[in-house]
């Protein structure tokens, strides 16, 4: 096995492989029962020119799997040069973070097959789906690796984890998120104890499970690349006139409802603004105003600061007597969020809330 890892940049001369006289590529992988892991990985790899019509070989052979251009999870070998990427071997303990430093990431999971391939393969793969599959145009530099990153972390991150049963929590904040089961519902396309055992060979319900992971894959990057990534130019303009709407620059306003959590975090380490932020408002429908409160991050409810305290399960005009804000109509009743009819309302019940003293 190959102890030096190359550059992840650098191309080798067998990334495209050599089909001449009419050979097809061959992506090999292991037989018997499949599991999310390399059907990822072999979807992954069919989305690229060099093995868009590549033949899977799922054997263990090992004299088979020695004439294939590249293998997945199988082979107990991970060795880059000769495009082999199996992750079972006792030595191997790689994740994103180690193989890509040039991306300045977190995640520290053990790498799965899937995991391996989109480390190495991952922008082109988007590249080709953004083309061929969802008929964007290429993504900017900017675009494509906080898309690569956020695919990583809402999708192939847990495939990789549950393959090798890393656990989600070793303190108080998870080291992954499930928000799939992808893995649990591609195991369901493997042949039951009572069906018959499939032919040696065969692929079909395989493919099966490979179309689902693959459609499911194009989701998610049409999703990150056409309503995530978008929104950050929303939430960056909001930033950019918070002092306008309030000289506290602690309030801010999208122009539309947007995903705006993420963003925020990011924006306020570039610009040196962590913290700062309490309050977003933005208006959800005709007549509904919204103030939500800064979580301390994305998934939580704790927040930077509460909506007032004594407005909180109080609504309508009940709500605007106490307050004294007109349009005041709703604050939940653990004060994270609050509703006015108006953006003057809005705005005021957030200034309101910033002024208010601290709970005890």
């Amino acid at each position: 096995m190959a102890s030096n890892v190359p550059e992840p940049a650098k191309r080798f001369k067998d990334d495209h492989p050599n089909t001449a006289c009419g050979n097809a590529a061959k992506i090999g992988t292991h037989d018997g029962i499949f599991h999310c892991d390399e059907v990822l990985a072999c979807f992954m790899l069919q989305q690229l020119p060099q093995y868009a019509t590549a033949e899977i070989i799922r054997t263990r052979d090992a004299a088979k799997l020695a004439e294939c251009d590249i293998v997945v999870d199988v082979g107990a070998e991970f060795d880059r040069e000769r495009h082999r990427y199996d992750h079972h071997q006792g030595t191997f303990n790689e994740t994103l973070r180690s193989l890509r430093p040039d991306l300045n990431v977190k995640w520290d999971i053990r790498l799965s097959s899937a995991g391996l391939i989109y480390t190495f393969f991952g922008e082109d793969v988007i590249r080709q789906v953004f083309k061929n599959k969802l008929g964007l145009q290429e993504p900017s530099a900017e675009c494509l690796q906080a898309v690569y990153k956020k695919v990583y972390e809402g999708f192939i991150c847990e495939i990789d984890a549950i393959d090798n049963g890393v656990p989600m929590f070793e303190g108080v904040e998870p080291r992954y998120n499930i928000s799939t089961h992808l893995s649990a519902r591609v195991g369901a396309f493997n042949s039951q104890w009572d069906e018959p055992t499939p032919e040696p060979g065969c692929l079909q319900r395989f493919e099966k499970a490979k179309t689902y992971v693959g459609l499911e894959f194009i989701d998610k990057l049409k999703y990150y690349s056409s309503c995530w990534w978008p929104a950050r130019d929303i939430v960056s303009k909001g930033l950019a006139n918070r002092k306008a709407l309030h000289e506290s620059g602690e309030i801010f306003e999208l122009e539309k409802p947007c995903p705006w959590k993420e963003h925020l975090y990011q924006l306020e380490q570039e610009q040196n603004i962590v913290g700062i932020p309490k309050y977003v408002i933005y208006c959800n429908r005709e007549n509904d105003w919204r103030i939500i409160c800064v979580p301390v991050q994305p998934s939580s409810f704790v927040c930077r600061k509460f909506l007032n305290k004594p407005w909180r399960g109080i609504r309508d005009e009940e709500l605007e007597q106490l307050s004294g804000i007109a349009g005041a109509n709703f604050c939940h009743q653990t004060g994270f969020i609050g509703g006015n009819k108006t953006r003057e309302g809005a705005l005021k019940m957030a200034i309101a809330s910033l002024a208010a003293a601290e709970e005890a």
